[in-house]
């Protein structure tokens, strides 16, 4: 008998809910990761608190939205909680920042934070747990009905290796560079149900497999599966979890548009056809190649069997793609993703160490522009 949490909670369709993970800095300490969650969390005020998690990591947070139907309005929203941790953090010498990886971390310094579900996952995953934190960006999407939220899912899998490719935005690990446009893909890839999920028949066959391992004991909840998107019952929606965490929020606005946008698409129209989708080892190879190359990648379109460059991609995509930010009122929003295009963070990192000279002056550039305002073109 499957467990209560299949079920499918009521949503509105393509509302939005956004998850961003933030290292938490000492700026007396050379920039480093501050391992101090179990102190900050308890000092957290009532109204920023209820929007702030825990991560496994002790130098980490989450920042998460309310579900918002509009762009601008989980935009807003993202500015109010950045600037609230900013000012709560400086009252224990601390700043956030937001970046795929912290540029110089190093695993020996790591620390697993307190708490239940923390202790949980050292426990299944040792010493892998202790490896460099990483931090990513969470999209849910509301979809209404579990069957219709299971024909997203399936499509968007065509959809991640191209979110990642704009979203890059770590290509520093351990005071290196590391070639990679996102090492946070690799890094993450220890951990195990990561990576592009396969396709599900329908919601009945997605629920019977996970409820086997459930009952099998192989983890606690469907919050352990850490595939790069994922149905999530409890909220009524698809989790997006393939993206880099930005490090200002005007990237997160770009990339949520273009979510949004996306999932209009096919729910209404249904354009990305099977066979564009690509096979599990197109998709698994699309998304190697997003992490190491970024916006300057050439990715694998399965139907016409040649690689096409990511900004070609989204220019192909965009007339498509219109008419629903138009509906969605996010038409501004989404026409700045070919700015991602152009110079993705990733990029403007490799870009800024070379003009500052070190990592940690980077990584104080990151702090710096953390709280960063969008700016609203006409």
């Amino acid at each position: 008998m499957t467990g209560d949490w299949a079920d499918w909670s009521a949503s509105e369709a393509y509302t939005l809910g956004v998850e961003e993970e933030v290292m938490l800095l000492d700026p007396a300490k050379n920039w480093s990761l501050a391992q101090r969650i179990d102190e900050v969390l308890p000092r957290l005020s009532e109204r920023l608190g209820e929007h702030v998690a825990g991560e496994t990591h002790g130098a980490a947070v989450e920042l998460s939205t309310d579900p918002h139907a509009a762009v601008g309005d989980a935009i807003d929203q993202v500015h109010r909680l950045r600037a609230m941790l900013s000012q709560e953090l400086a009252l224990v010498g601390l700043r956030p920042a937001t970046a795929g990886t912290h540029p110089c971390a190093v695993w020996s310094e790591m620390q697993i934070a307190g708490g239940d579900r923390h202790q949980a996952v050292y426990g299944s995953m040792r010493e892998l747990a202790r490896r460099e934190p990483t931090f990513a960006l969470h999209v849910h999407i509301g979809v209404g009905d579990p069957e219709r939220a299971i024909e997203l899912y399936n499509r968007l899998r065509g959809y991640l290796a191209l979110l990642l490719a704009l979203a890059t935005n770590s290509p520093f690990w351990q005071g290196r560079d590391t070639g990679l446009a996102s090492a946070r893909i690799p890094i993450f890839q220890a951990f195990p149900r990561v990576g592009v999920p396969r396709q599900f028949r329908d919601y009945s066959e997605y629920v019977e497999t996970v409820d086997l391992l459930l009952r099998c004991e192989a983890f606690p909840e469907p919050t352990y599966l850490w595939w790069d998107l994922r149905p999530q019952p409890r909220f009524g929606t698809i989790e997006v979890r393939v993206m880099d965490v930005q490090a200002r929020a005007s990237a997160t606005r770009a990339l949520i548009a273009l979510l949004q946008s996306v999932a209009s698409l096919e729910l209404e129209e249904g354009h990305l056809a099977p066979d564009r989708v690509g096979s599990p080892e197109v998709l698994a190879e699309n998304r190697f190649i997003a992490s190491r190359d970024g916006v300057h990648g050439r990715l694998i379109d399965p139907a016409q069997e040649r690689r096409i460059p990511v900004p070609e991609v989204l220019e192909d995509l965009m007339p498509s793609l219109t008419p629903h930010a138009d509906r969605l009122g996010c038409r501004d929003a989404l026409e700045e993703v070919s700015e991602l295009a152009q110079e993705s963070g990733s990029d403007e990192q490799l870009r800024v160490r070379e003009q500052r000279g070190s990592l940690p002056r980077l990584v104080e550039f990151l702090a710096d522009e953390f709280c960063a305002p969008t700016i609203i073109r006409s």
